[in-house]
């Protein structure tokens, strides 16, 4: 609930989780954002920086696909630092190891060391997205967290739709593609500088927790810790490691992660079927930019509805109509490749996935944090985006393979498939697994799913 007065209408209570986001924004989304907007502008350049150092198109696209592998392999080593090590000095260390991939594009004599810069780059996204991740799980209210969810996802979005427009500026007014490179560098080092010096809104919060029930023992003629030494044991909960989190929560990975999974991957398919499709209908280059760019545009423009529709109605509102909307626009899309309103057909559609990636902004944040548990979410949060991320790095690979065995008409299909068969997996898996609470009378982080043992045996 927001509290207001007179002196700051419309500004939130600090206590609130709307209130911690109104004082702690800079520092929850900052990070995301700069990070964000230096690898946007470097994503469209990959495969020309590799073509100019004797890459062909095969190879050129490795490359580009190496951001995509190292975000997938970085997913468990950043929820075990996340947890072991805190986020911010995980966030410090991601930085300066991406200042050093950065540094390796700048001066890569060979694709073998672009590619492993790259590698380097997108292993240490895992740990931006992760760090963020933890913390909005461990700090932000249920009946908020969709909304402060899908901002952070948002954020990336941001740096997708924006990051591009920047490097396009730069080289025209520099003329060298690592201009882009050095944009990204400079975002790094002001993303450590504003982790290291600006308050760290975890030790904040701790410490405004720790006053908070201090005075209410008080208050109350309790008695009061004081956080001054004790002698003799201690319990403290145990710490579970990431390989053991995967096992405990293996009933839940294993059904809604592969459920997230398929989502991922209809995600991914979007950016890598249209602009394919546009070149295979003969559109040209222009035009296919405006088709994307505008499906880009609705896409960034609802992804804050959807935290909305997850707060107000429940995950599976957001969920299942963004499945339906991209499986059944796949499925449509496949059948107008020779119609002689080819090009009209591809426009409309793309702008239908756009809607539907737009509402499905967040909700896989969201359910990772709904079904983790609440005392130590990292290690879960880096199986969960793992899985996530394993189905967004495959379904490039799936189009290939079906378009280079049939056509790319039948492979898009395949995807369309993929959306509907997901969406069926979010109807049986979310009311199961995700606390059936009303968000605005759920004041509590949600409990971790059953565990599974009760879960085999039902």
């Amino acid at each position: 609930m927001h509290v207001t007065d007179r002196r700051n209408a419309g500004r939130p209570n600090a206590g609130g989780a709307a209130g911690i986001l109104w004082r702690f924004g800079p520092m929850i989304y900052g990070p995301t954002v700069l990070f964000a907007l230096g690898e946007g502008a470097i994503i469209p350049l990959l495969p020309v920086i590799a073509e100019r150092l004797g890459a062909d198109i095969a190879m050129a696209a490795l490359v580009a696909s190496a951001l995509v592998v190292g975000q997938l392999i970085g997913n468990l080593p950043a929820g075990w630092a996340v947890a072991r090590i805190g986020e911010r000095y995980t966030l410090v260390a991601a930085g300066v190891l991406s200042i050093v991939g950065t540094m390796g594009m700048v001066f890569a004599a060979s694709v073998a060391m672009l590619a492993a810069s790259v590698f380097v780059i997108g292993f240490c996204t895992a740990a931006f997205g992760l760090a963020r991740h933890a913390f909005m799980t461990t700090r932000v209210p249920i009946a908020f967290r969709a909304r402060a969810l899908s901002l952070l996802g948002g954020t990336f979005r941001l740096g997708v739709f924006v990051g591009p427009f920047i490097s396009a500026g730069l080289i025209g007014v520099f003329g060298d593609t690592t201009a882009s490179i050095w944009f990204f560098t400079c975002c790094l080092v002001a993303t450590v500088v504003l982790v290291l010096v600006a308050p760290d809104p975890e030790q904040r919060l701790q410490a405004e927790e720790r006053a908070r029930r201090i005075s209410d023992a008080a208050a109350a003629g309790e008695t009061v810790d004081t956080g001054e030494p004790i002698t003799g044991a201690v319990p403290t909960p145990p710490r579970r490691g990431v390989f053991r989190t995967m096992w405990e929560y293996r009933v839940v990975l294993s059904r809604l992660g592969l459920a997230a999974a398929s989502l991922s991957a209809v995600r991914s398919a979007r950016q890598a079927v249209l602009p394919i499709w546009g070149v295979s209908i003969g559109l040209d280059a222009q035009t296919l930019a405006l088709v994307v760019g505008i499906s880009g545009a609705i896409d960034f423009a609802l992804f804050y509805a959807s935290g909305q529709v997850m707060d107000r109605f429940g995950r599976l509102w957001a969920a299942l109509p963004a499945m339906i909307l991209m499986g059944l626009g796949f499925l449509a899309l496949s059948f107008t490749h020779d119609l002689p309103q080819s090009a009209m057909w591809f426009a409309l559609f793309a702008a239908v996935l756009g809607v539907g990636n737009g509402l499905s902004s967040g909700i896989l944040l969201t359910l990772g944090a709904d079904v983790a548990p609440h005392q130590n979410p990292a290690p879960f949060l880096g199986s969960w985006r793992t899985l996530s991320d394993a189905g967004g790095a495959a379904a490039p690979l799936l189009v290939s393979g079906i378009a280079a065995l049939s056509t790319l008409a039948i492979a898009t299909g395949a995807i369309g498939v993929i959306g509907l068969v997901g969406a069926l997996a979010f109807v049986r898996w979310v009311p199961r697994f995700v606390p059936r609470v009303r968000p605005e009378v759920r004041t509590e982080p949600s409990q971790p799913p059953r565990s599974a043992d009760q879960d085999l045996n039902s």
